[in-house]
């Protein structure tokens, strides 16, 4: 095991302050700044600032009365739009900046963040995509039914103050997908991003910042999500609250916004089945579903195909492939190009994921590789083994619950109807992945999964699609029309 140091990047990267955003200025934190821990060294690479309950309603207050009485709701649309592509032009040229920012926060690999959805290109796609929605979210006129009324028509109009709380496992994506709408429609924003993948986030507002939007627009705030999160939400002036993060906590906010009738959009993660077929392109669907698990975030991401739902004329073939995908994992340092796994974002996941998997090796499932650290890793970080759990019961916990780590459950299924009751029987319904050469099974599959999203050999997303899942996975999309739908409310307006 050798020792890694991630510290020699902080001279080359530009560092956003360690200070609050408020009402257009930065200020310092009110409570004691965390230490931001490399998860993939241990080292100290930021101390992040934290708000106190005062802080979030000093927040709230700006972009409450940015809203009632600021320019950005009332500004014409072109004049928006101008605003929202240049933080997306601000966005590309910092790209490189950000790409290394997003590695010191939570370990993405430096060979990863080229691919598009990963790195600084992707947010910038949303960001200019939704400054190109601001003059096509149109209502209608309607056909007069009433003689003393001669016109009605519809429109739309900005839902007021949205918070938004965004995860550490993609904090430039996600970001994006949720303050570009907001800003498009012509909400004011207040940002928090986990306490635990900072750097992105703040450099993300010094860039809005610059963008000149009017004081009061955009907030952002950093800290725990209590009482951080807990007084965001339960603020009364929240008109609409968008949340990326558990089930647990999406439970609570949706509680909490629905106790005043507030809106609420959730995307509480998946358990995503993969289902292959035998005419499949086995090396293909291995590649995209093990891909995931095993290599960039290792399985720390919401889509993540974690139940492989193989037919039994080709599970054993299926299983020595992910088998011997896991090999391509490499740990260490996060800047080293031959570098393509991350550790678990913090000691205490780490344990959570190793905990999962010998809880499944007790209800049964079969070890095929992996399960604890891996061999001639790092001395430091917090890396588990890219694991292959065969065999697995589809009501064991392993395979219902979200372990968010590099864990695959592969399970054996006969035919197309045992296939669909295996990937619907489970509380989440985020994505599914059908990966087969018929495409009559491709629909009909597609149809009766029970997914907001479902991916026939092959995995995306995109600025301009909607995301988003059923049943516990949440509720709402983001990206495309439906995203900036989330932050508009319908007027109807009568005539006479």
């Amino acid at each position: 095991m050798t020792a890694i140091s991630v510290l020699n990047k902080l001279a080359t990267a530009t560092l956003p302050p360690a200070r609050l955003f408020v009402n257009g200025s930065w200020i310092e934190g009110s409570a004691e700044p965390i230490p931001h821990i490399h998860p993939a060294t241990g080292e100290r690479v930021f101390n992040t600032p934290v708000a106190d309950v005062s802080t979030v309603d000093e927040a709230v207050t700006a972009a409450r009365a940015a809203f009632d009485d600021g320019p950005w709701p009332r500004m014409v649309g072109r004049e928006r739009a101008r605003v929202v592509r240049r933080i997306a032009e601000l966005i590309r040229h910092d790209a490189d900046n950000l790409n290394t920012l997003l590695s010191l926060d939570n370990s993405t690999p430096s060979s990863f963040v080229g691919f598009y959805q990963m790195g600084a290109e992707y947010p910038a796609d949303v960001f200019d995509s939704y400054a190109g929605w601001i003059d096509k979210v149109t209502g209608e006129t309607y056909p007069q039914w009433d003689p003393s009324q001669p016109v009605t028509y519809s429109t739309y109009e900005p839902v007021g103050v949205a918070a938004v709380i965004t995860p550490w496992n993609a904090p430039m994506s996600l970001f994006a997908q949720k303050v570009a709408p907001a800003l498009a429609a012509g909400c004011t924003v207040v940002a928090k991003p986990s306490e635990l993948s900072p750097l992105v986030s703040l450099r993300l507002a010094e860039l809005i910042a610059e963008a000149d939007i009017p004081p009061g627009t955009f907030n952002l705030v950093t800290g725990p999500g209590d009482p951080v999160g807990t007084a965001l939400v339960g603020d009364a002036r929240v008109d609409k609250v968008s949340f990326t993060g558990s089930r647990t906590v999406g439970a609570g906010i949706a509680s909490a916004v629905g106790a005043r009738i507030g809106r609420v959009s959730l995307e509480l993660g998946g358990k995503s089945p993969a289902l292959i077929f035998p005419d499949a392109d086995v090396g293909m669907a291995v590649g995209i579903a093990a891909g995931n698990a095993f290599l960039g975030l290792s399985g720390q991401v919401c889509v993540c195909q974690s139940r492989i739902l193989a037919h039994r004329d080709v599970y054993e073939e299926v299983v020595n492939a992910i088998t011997g995908f896991a090999a391509a994992a490499t740990f260490g340092d996060p800047f080293d190009p031959g570098v393509t796994a991350a550790p678990m974002i913090s000691p205490q996941h780490r344990d959570r994921v190793l905990d999962r998997i010998e809880a499944a090796l007790r209800d049964g499932a079969r070890l095929a590789v992996g399960g604890g650290r891996p061999e001639g890793g790092p001395a430091t970080g917090n890396f588990v083994a890219p694991t292959v759990l065969v065999d697995v019961d589809n009501s064991t916990t392993v395979a219902r619950e979200e372990i968010f780590g590099p864990v695959l459950c592969v399970i054996p299924f006969d035919d197309e109807d045992e296939a669909v009751r295996l990937a619907n029987d489970n509380p989440y319904g985020l994505a599914a992945a059908v990966y087969t050469k018929d495409m009559g099974r491709a629909i009909r599959l597609s149809r009766a999964l029970r997914a907001g999203n479902v991916g026939v050999n092959c995995w995306t997303l995109q600025p301009h699609i909607p995301f988003g899942g059923v049943k516990q996975s949440g509720i709402g999309r983001e990206n495309g029309r439906p995203g900036i739908l989330e932050y508009l409310d319908m007027k109807t307006t009568f005539l006479g």
